[in-house]
């Protein structure tokens, strides 16, 4: 894919940055309006995400999948910056929409296998997110954990090269996230960052690998 073709991609894309940011508006419990900064900041994640997935994916077939990703990832990350919870009523239809997607893609493209890593990964990021859920219940949420799956079916299926790298980039992200809050003083040792971005932010890392 050229990058030209990307680049005007993710510049289509960011314009749906505001009704993203609409649409996590309606799923926070407290309904408000988000500031012009914040929509700012999505149209610009929302334009580079498309970008990214459509210069990984081209034209092909895996291409709605990842664009989904990357819309549910800029409503996702919206709200849990906002209240610190990621809304089922967005992460249960993905465990249903993101396989199905992925199974069209199989079938188009005979990678029957990709399918199969697509439902490991899935699998297997939930059940270690729900270890680390049961061990530290104060740092992973069970919002954290249902993610998992929606990452590990869209990770698993590229591969466990993309499956690794983007979980623990996760964990990486987050870290880099909580020392610069604690250097800013926007958070102390004993408070909490939503880790759903974070998670999110090193699924698309692995992405890039594909």
């Amino acid at each position: 894919m050229a990058p030209w073709v990307a680049i005007v991609a993710g510049l289509f894309g960011s314009a749906l940055g505001v009704p993203l940011v609409r649409i996590a508006e309606r799923m926070l419990r407290i309904r408000r309006r988000f500031s012009p900064p914040v929509l700012v900041v999505a149209v610009a994640a929302t334009g580079v995400l498309i970008a990214l997935v459509v210069w990984v994916f081209g034209a092909g077939w895996e291409l709605p999948a990842y664009l989904y990703l990357s819309f549910i990832a800029v409503v996702l990350s919206v709200v849990d910056l906002a209240e610190k919870r990621l809304p089922n009523a967005l992460v249960y239809p993905s465990l249903l929409v993101l396989p199905v997607l992925l199974t069209l893609a199989a079938a188009a493209t005979g990678s029957w296998p990709a399918l199969l890593g697509a439902c490991i990964g899935g699998a297997s990021l939930f059940v270690f997110y729900f270890v680390l859920a049961l061990i530290s219940p104060a740092g992973i949420g069970m919002g954290d954990v249902k993610l998992a799956a929606v990452i590990g079916l869209a990770l698993g299926y590229l591969g466990w090269t993309p499956l690794l790298v983007g979980s623990l980039g996760g964990f990486l992200v987050g870290s880099l996230v909580a020392l610069v809050a604690l250097a800013a003083r926007r958070v102390t040792l004993r408070g909490s960052i939503p880790f759903g971005p974070s998670m999110l932010a090193g699924a698309f890392l692995g992405v890039l690998l594909a």
